[in-house]
């Protein structure tokens, strides 16, 4: 019980330190996690050995192999071509550009790191707006919210899905036939709703429509022979995700091989490409599996997995389902996706050690915190960053001007998400 007590208070602290921005959330984690294992060498219930198994070394494989790939693609200005070809194709109709932002982020989001995503095309984005003349603030609204949407189309897409592919063994294919279909149609009912909210300002007319058909997005494309090796390897390592089952491949083993790929072929200084990795991204996760390694190894995740094993009792599965997509929406609103995800996903095979089916619950869990992260400020690092970037211009995203957009959107998509789960509930247990 001391033990339990204990690694709660750690991991409860850690996760109101880490969220409050008191400190870097990667010091503050790791921290914690040095704070719990201590705790469990001190009270006899975890071990360095325990800690070190806790970390998921599947999922630090695959998120370093994609950030090695993206940090290969990044300075050839891939991205910022696709931004300003959507611009121009758009010839200054803002609610065209809004549709075509969206799709280019959406695609970029369902292979890349939304984060990733955001930083290259908001910068453009803001660009283009200042050639028209308008707000940038629905363009880059839109561009995080369907940016984190579209993210839950494939296990690469967003790391809740790398955490749960993990946990569960599914596959790539078991993510576009279970959630591609869902997202393609949550997408269109989000890409509607933001039409709507942002009609007033779609509505205007640019200043000066003739600038965006003077924009070259050849320009833009620094080193065409880079983007095409690399490109050429996302491909590859695409179609190897898609066979992993025949070719008995994890997905970690197939995003390191691709990145080791492009890094021979191309060449690049080996430092630089190692300076646009996300060490801080790695280093939080690693800490925080430690950290719910002590939650697990105290007891912790086993007594609130029969708390929730009692509930699931009294109502159908579905409902259950459903209700989890839910409070995980909501926790993902508040908190960030990850660490949410990280220690729901124990308490989830728990459950199944005593019987529960659960693996409709990793489809929930799923779309929960995909479509959760959409309702605040805080709930995605997507949003943090784009709101980051609109202090550039002179109107800057509040966190009360996103709660009046960000929060429908999450509504809505979580509603559209439920009925479809509903309805084809059987199938999400396949």
């Amino acid at each position: 019980m001391i033990a339990a007590l204990v690694a709660g208070m750690v991991f409860v602290l850690s996760l109101y330190l880490i969220f409050s921005e008191k400190l870097d959330r990667t010091i503050t984690s790791m921290v914690g996690a040095a704070t719990m294992v201590s705790a469990g060498l001190t009270l006899g219930f975890y071990s360095e050995s325990q800690a070190i198994a806790a970390i998921d070394f599947k999922t630090l494989g695959l998120l370093l192999g994609t950030m090695l790939l993206v940090a290969l693609l990044e300075p050839t200005g891939f991205f910022q071509f696709l931004a300003l070809w959507a611009a121009r194709i758009s010839r200054g109709n803002l609610v065209h550009l809004l549709v075509l932002l969206g799709i280019v982020t959406t695609v970029l989001s369902m292979f890349l790191a939304n984060v990733t995503t955001v930083v290259l095309i908001a910068p453009v984005t803001i660009l283009i707006s200042e050639v028209l003349g308008v707000r940038a603030v629905p363009f880059l609204i839109a561009e995080a919210l369907l940016s984190n949407t579209g993210g839950v189309a494939t296990l690469i897409g967003d790391p809740p899905n790398v955490l749960i592919a993990s946990a569960a063994d599914l596959t790539f294919n078991d993510f576009l036939t279970h959630a591609l279909p869902v997202v393609v149609i949550v997408w269109l009912i989000a890409l509607a709703l933001l039409w709507y909210l942002f009609r007033d300002e779609l509505s205007q007319r640019p200043l000066d429509t003739e600038a965006v058909l003077k924009l070259d997005p050849m320009e833009a494309l620094e080193d065409r022979a880079t983007a095409g090796r690399v490109l050429v390897v996302l491909l590859a390592a695409i179609a190897l995700f898609l066979t992993e089952e025949q070719l008995h491949l994890t997905p970690a083993f197939i995003a390191l091989s691709a990145a080791a790929a492009g890094l021979v072929w191309v060449r690049p200084d080996v430092r630089k490409t190692l300076e646009r990795i996300e060490w801080n991204v790695l280093l939080f996760f690693g800490a925080l599996f430690v950290m719910v390694g002590g939650l697990k190894a105290a007891g912790v995740l086993h007594g609130l997995a029969m708390l929730v094993t009692q509930i699931g009792h009294i109502m159908p599965p579905m409902l259950f389902g459903v209700l989890t997509l839910w409070i995980v929406a909501a926790l993902s609103a508040v908190v960030d996706n990850v660490p949410i995800t990280i220690a729901l996903i124990p308490v989830i095979q728990e459950l199944g050690s005593v019987g529960v089916d659960i693996r409709p619950l990793w489809w929930a869990v799923a779309f929960g915190a995909g479509f959760g992260g959409n309702g605040t400020i805080i709930g995605s690092t997507a949003n943090i960053v784009v709101a980051s970037l609109s202090e550039r211009t002179r109107t800057p995203i509040t966190p009360a001007l996103w709660n009046r957009r960000g929060l429908p959107v999450m509504i809505a998509t979580c509603l559209g998400a439920s009925i479809l789960y509903a309805l084809f509930f059987p199938w999400f247990g396949q």
